[in-house]
C-alpha cells in the first residue's frame, strides 16, 4: 500500500494555504512525513468566470466538481475546501466529514479610508457577490448600492483601492490567513451580520470507501467544528436551496448546550424571516433541521424560483 498521500486543492493563495493547514496537521497527528505528503493544484470552474455571478454558471459546485472529480478518479486522495463553497448535498461516493478547528466566521468590511459602515457616505457603492451579504446590508443601510465583485482576496482589495467601490466586505478568516488584517475597517458580530453556514470552516473530503483516508482524516477531526458543521448545513439541506438563496447559518456551543441561529431572505430581499434555537450539543444535527424546517414554513418557499 502507498504511502504517498496526495491533496487536491482549488490554485489561489488562500486555497493553498489551507491545504498546507491540513497537511500539518496531518504530519503532526500521523507518522506521515512531509515528503509523505503532496498537494495538488487543480483548476476550477469557479476560478474561470470571474466576471459573473457562480449562478449563471451552475453555482456552488464550481468551486468543487473538478476537485471531485479528480478524488473520484483516484488522482487525489484527499480534497480541501472552504465549507461555505460546497453544495448541501453529498457527491455520491464521496464523503465529507472532517474539518479542522474553525477559524473566525465574521464578516469585515474594508474601506480606503477606515471608515465604518455607518460612516459611508450616502449611495455608497459596496462589492460582493453575496445576495445574504448585500441584503443584510440594505437592512442596515437601505441606500447602499451593492455592486457584484468576483477574484480572490488580492483582487479584490486593487479594486477597492482602483476605486470602483467604497468597500468591499469579505471574511474575517480569509484575511487572517494571507494577514491582511491591517486593512480592516470593521469586523461585524455573528449577531449583526449572520454569516455563510460553515464560514471558517476547512472541510476535509475523501472517497467513501477509503478506510485507510478516513481513519487518518478522523484522527485530526475536531469535534466541535464537526458539530457546528452539520448543525449549520443541515439548515441548507432541508432548505433545499442553491447559490442564489441568501441564506445565513451560524452555531455556537456553550458547555453542553449547543445555539443556532439563521435567517432566511426571500428572493429580493424584502422580507427576512429568522429563528434561533437552543438545545442539547448531542441533538445538534436535529437542531439544523428543525430551525431549516421552520424557516421553510415561515417563508411560505418565497426564496425559491
Amino acid at each position: 500500500m502507498s504511502k504517498k498521500i496526495t491533496i487536491g486543492s482549488r490554485g489561489s493563495k488562500l486555497a493553498l494555504l489551507y491545504a498546507q493547514k491540513a497537511r500539518d496537521k496531518i504530519i503532526k497527528n500521523t507518522d506521515f512525513a512531509e515528503q509523505d505528503i503532496v498537494i495538488k493544484k487543480i483548476t476550477t470552474k469557479g476560478d474561470e468566470f470571474k466576471d459573473v455571478r457562480l449562478s449563471e454558471f451552475g453555482g456552488k459546485g464550481l468551486f468543487s466538481t473538478n476537485i471531485e472529480k479528480e478524488l473520484k478518479n483516484k488522482n487525489i486522495d484527499i480534497a480541501v475546501h472552504a465549507l461555505k463553497d460546497m453544495p448541501a448535498l453529498e457527491t455520491e461516493g464521496l464523503t465529507t466529514d472532517a474539518f479542522l478547528e474553525r477559524n473566525d466566521p465574521r464578516e469585515i468590511l474594508i474601506t480606503l479610508n477606515k471608515k465604518k459602515l455607518s460612516e459611508l457616505k450616502i449611495n455608497s457603492i459596496i462589492g460582493t457577490s453575496s445576495f445574504r451579504r448585500e441584503y443584510q446590508i440594505k437592512k442596515i443601510r437601505s441606500d447602499i448600492q451593492c455592486k457584484l465583485i468576483r477574484g480572490n482576496v488580492d483582487t479584490r482589495l486593487k479594486k477597492l483601492k482602483d476605486g470602483l467601490y467604497d468597500a468591499i466586505i469579505l471574511s474575517y478568516a480569509g484575511i487572517k490567513f494571507l494577514n491582511f488584517d491591517s486593512e480592516i475597517s470593521e469586523v461585524f458580530s455573528p449577531e449583526k451580520l449572520i454569516p455563510s453556514a460553515g464560514q471558517g470552516i476547512i472541510a476535509l473530503q475523501c472517497r467513501e470507501q477509503d478506510e485507510k483516508i478516513t481513519s487518518i482524516l478522523k484522527n485530526i477531526n475536531h469535534d466541535e467544528t464537526f458539530m457546528r458543521a452539520h448543525s449549520e448545513r443541515n439548515v441548507l439541506k432541508v432548505l433545499e436551496g442553491d447559490c442564489e438563496t441568501a441564506v445565513g447559518a451560524y452555531s455556537k456551543i456553550e458547555g453542553s448546550e449547543i445555539t443556532l441561529a439563521a435567517e432566511l431572505f426571500s428572493l429580493d430581499g424584502s422580507e427576512r424571516f429568522y429563528e434561533k434555537k437552543t438545545g442539547r450539543l448531542e441533538d445538534y444535527s436535529e437542531i439544523g433541521k428543525e430551525v431549516g424546517e421552520i424557516l421553510k414554513s415561515k417563508s411560505n418557499n418565497s426564496y425559491k424560483r
